[in-house]
């Protein structure tokens, strides 16, 4: 008795659905796309460019100094006394290890910076993607998924409600 009012009911819920489906509203956003090509992604990207390029100069004057040394033993190596040869080759091995030190520092200091930014892109994104469920009365919003059908996809109502334009279907953005 109760397996057939259970089978009953499935089958009232299952003839059901299609007419909740058909009002069932979809959307995807690919979040790597935002977070590479939205107003406040390059705006943060442009903002740690300038942040960092004082520390890249340095790198890139240490390196272009320790590749002239490199050469400068390669070329006139005979021609220095010995105590001049070991002097410049600790010179060098000196100036290798305080470079690849600047270089480590600087590569865990710019994937911080890059998180902590991303984190706040994300952030903005995600109010995006609430405030443009809301107003165009989505019942469903995907991100990170496999496959996307174009027709659902809204990630660029995202990025031009992120770049403060309006979106597709004329209503204000922010």
């Amino acid at each position: 008795m109760k397996t057939t009012i259970k089978a009953g009911l499935l089958v009232v819920l299952l003839s059901a659905w299609p007419v909740q489906a058909a009002d069932f509203k979809v959307g995807v956003v690919d979040t790597e796309r935002v977070l590479r090509e939205s107003a406040p992604a390059v705006k943060a990207e442009k903002k740690i460019e300038k942040e960092f390029s004082g520390r890249d100069q340095e790198i890139k004057k240490l390196m272009k100094q320790a590749k002239e040394l490199q050469a400068l033993l390669e070329k006139d190596g005979g021609a220095l006394s010995d105590a001049d040869h070991r002097n410049k080759e600790r010179e060098l091995i000196a100036l290798n290890v305080n470079l690849q030190r600047m270089q480590r520092e600087f590569r865990e200091d710019l994937n911080l910076r890059k998180n902590e930014e991303l984190a706040i892109v994300l952030e903005q994104a995600n109010k995006a993607i609430q405030a443009i469920a809301e107003t165009e009365k989505y019942d469903l919003i995907l991100q990170e998924v496999v496959y996307r059908n174009p027709k659902i996809d809204i990630t660029d109502k995202v990025t031009k409600y992120l770049a403060g334009e309006k979106t597709d279907n004329g209503k204000g953005s922010k």
